[in-house]
C-alpha cells in the first residue's frame, strides 16, 4: 500500500520542474534603483505634458465656457464679509455696482462710466506732504 503512495507522489509532479536547469536564479532588484526611478519620472512627465496639451487646445478652441470677450468687464471688487463682496462691472460703458453674496447678487447702483478727463482732474489731497513734514519735524526735536 504504501508504495502505491510514492508511485502516486512521483507521477503527479513533472518532470521538468525536478530537473535542474543552467540557468543562474535571478536576484530581486530594489524597487528604488535609478532605472526605475527613471522610468517612473519619464511616465509623470509625459502625463503632465499630456495633460497640458489637452488644457492648451480646450484653450485655444474656445471648448471651455467662459466670459464674453469685450462685453463684461470687472472694474473693481472688495470683500465686505467673510463670504460677500461688493464688485464694479462694466458692460457696455455703464458701471454696476453689485452686491455679491452666496447664492445671489443685487444691484446696488448703475451709473455711466467716468470719462478719463474726469478722473484725472481730482487729483488727491497732499496728506502725504503733511505727514513728510510732521515727521522731519519730529526728528529735527529729538535731534536737538
Amino acid at each position: 500500500m504504501p508504495n502505491r503512495y510514492w508511485l502516486l507522489a512521483a507521477w503527479s509532479c513533472s518532470l521538468p520542474a525536478i530537473a535542474e536547469t543552467g540557468k543562474p536564479v535571478l536576484q530581486p532588484t530594489s524597487a528604488l534603483s535609478t532605472e526605475n526611478t527613471m522610468q517612473m519620472l519619464g511616465g509623470l512627465v509625459l502625463v503632465l505634458i499630456i495633460i497640458l496639451g489637452l488644457a492648451w487646445v480646450l484653450k485655444r478652441f474656445s471648448l471651455v465656457p467662459g466670459t464674453a470677450n469685450g462685453t463684461m468687464k470687472l472694474v473693481a471688487a472688495t470683500g465686505v464679509g467673510q463670504r460677500e463682496r461688493v464688485v464694479i462691472v462694466e458692460i457696455n460703458g455703464t458701471w454696476l455696482v453689485l452686491g455679491v453674496a452666496p447664492g445671489r447678487v443685487n444691484m446696488l447702483h448703475s451709473m455711466e462710466k467716468p470719462s478719463v478727463s474726469s478722473q484725472q482732474d481730482t487729483a488727491p489731497e497732499p496728506v502725504a506732504a503733511d505727514f513728510v513734514e510732521q515727521l522731519n519735524g519730529s526728528i529735527r526735536k529729538n535731534n536737538v
